[in-house]
């Protein structure tokens, strides 16, 4: 791909970072962004994780599984993440058949085209799925490849997407708002500061104040192609007001876009 001059873009400093961003909000009536922990419960993240984010764009962009994680990388690209509803969940039941390579079946298994299909007559399994309810997050997002990052405004202007997209599940669709493009430009340098967007790896900074509401977790940013498909190389933790209410930060690198307080990863 014809890589492009990022001087137009670029806010030098000698780092390269863009100066822009492209800004939308992606949402659903359910959501579920499995949490890597094991449990009976299958829970969900609060916080739609940056993995999922750039899964999602790369969905938009049309690019392969396991084929964009160098876009997205470190240093490549920066994503920050803002809950504009209140956070809820609920357990929902679902009943489900294993796609476990020994308990599946040929369909048309001596045509030129076979399908492998789970066994129907197969008992189903329950599973007891934590679900988000009406999610929605604004996002902002930029990347150090311009051509890439030009061609997801396109996308997005015309809300166009090479695949559907969706809040974790396939089954979860998910509607994108295209908000714009808009400046990155400098926050506070020192002090307190009301941020936004979920806060990351600033727990220990976080002011609380009486009424409001925080919440941490961990989830995956990061990760590399390998031989068994993917690994997560790098985790965030974010914290929250799961009234998708500012929190209060102390000496946070918080930047302002499109008149917000949001802090990029």
């Amino acid at each position: 791909m014809e890589q492009e001059s990022l001087d137009e873009w670029a806010d030098d400093g000698g780092d390269g970072r863009l100066d822009r961003c492209l800004s939308f909000t992606v949402s659903g009536p359910w959501g579920h962004f499995r949490r890597v922990e094991g449990n009976v419960v299958k829970q969900t993240y609060r916080i739609i994780p940056r993995t999922t984010v750039a899964g999602l764009l790369a969905a938009v962009l049309g690019i392969e599984r396991d084929g964009y994680y160098d876009l997205f990388a470190p240093g490549s690209s920066g994503i920050a993440i803002e809950p504009v509803r209140a956070v809820r969940t609920l357990n929902m039941p679902m009943n489900t058949l294993s796609t476990a390579s020994g308990n599946l079946q040929s369909l048309n298994g001596h045509g030129k085209i076979s399908v492998k299909l789970p066994n129907p007559t197969a008992l189903r399994q329950q599973h007891n799925y934590e679900v988000l309810v009406e999610p929605a997050y604004r996002v902002d997002v930029w990347l150090a490849e311009t051509a890439r990052y030009r061609e997801l405004r396109e996308l997005l202007e015309a809300g166009k997407s090479h695949y559907v997209p969706s809040l974790g599940l396939s089954e979860h669709l998910a509607e994108i708002d295209y908000h714009g493009e808009f400046d990155i430009e400098s926050g506070s340098e020192a002090g307190r500061v009301e941020v936004d967007s979920a806060v990351p790896n600033a727990v220990d900074d976080i002011v609380l104040r009486e009424g409001m509401r925080c919440q941490v977790e961990e989830s995956p940013a990061f990760m590399r192609a390998d031989s068994g498909g993917r690994t997560t190389t790098e985790f965030t933790t974010y914290a929250y007001n799961p009234d998708a209410e500012p929190l209060v930060v102390d000496g946070v690198d918080s930047v302002e876009v499109d008149g917000r307080n949001v802090v990029f990863v």
